[in-house]
């Protein structure tokens, strides 16, 4: 099922037509999320938050056993019409900012929890300050890995 023709029109697979989707919507999800926090609705904003965060991983599973098991980065590259060299370098930057996103967005939730635990949690300037950082660098990542999909397919 997910390596046959995909349903978004383009010669991918139905793997990277999912995930793609997927990435397209997040920022709206996050946007959902972030919403229950300012509406004061923590426990939502959390829940919600991590089972995006679950997703999102789940997602990128998906999408890195998809592409290794269909001949990776390389092959996909050749069908593109732009240089390999340009693919490879926004490629790498997507890959850079989506690590530190993914990582802050992790360390936000889990010292966010503990502190809950510990019976510290207060509405904290450092949080939102981090978790805007966050939201415009998933943000970033996803426009970048929806081109990467446009670029190549």
């Amino acid at each position: 099922m997910f390596f046959e023709p995909g349903f978004l029109g383009t010669k991918a697979l139905m793997y990277m037509d999912i995930v793609t989707l997927y990435f397209a919507i997040l920022p709206f999800l996050l946007g959902f999320s972030i919403h229950q926090a300012i509406r004061g609705n923590i426990k939502l904003h959390y829940q919600s938050q991590f089972a995006i965060l679950a997703i999102t991983i789940i997602m990128v599973l998906i999408f890195e056993i998809g592409v290794r098991l269909t001949g990776g980065f390389v092959e996909y590259a050749k069908e593109s019409p732009l240089s390999y060299d340009f693919l490879l370098l926004f490629l790498l930057i997507h890959i850079f900012i989506a690590l530190m996103a993914v990582g802050g967005w992790i360390y936000l939730i889990i010292s966010t929890y503990k502190s809950y635990q510990n019976g510290i949690l207060e509405k904290s300037d450092k949080h939102r300050k981090m978790g805007r950082w966050i939201f415009g660098a998933l943000t970033l990542t996803s426009i970048m890995g929806c081109s990467i999909y446009l670029f190549l397919f």
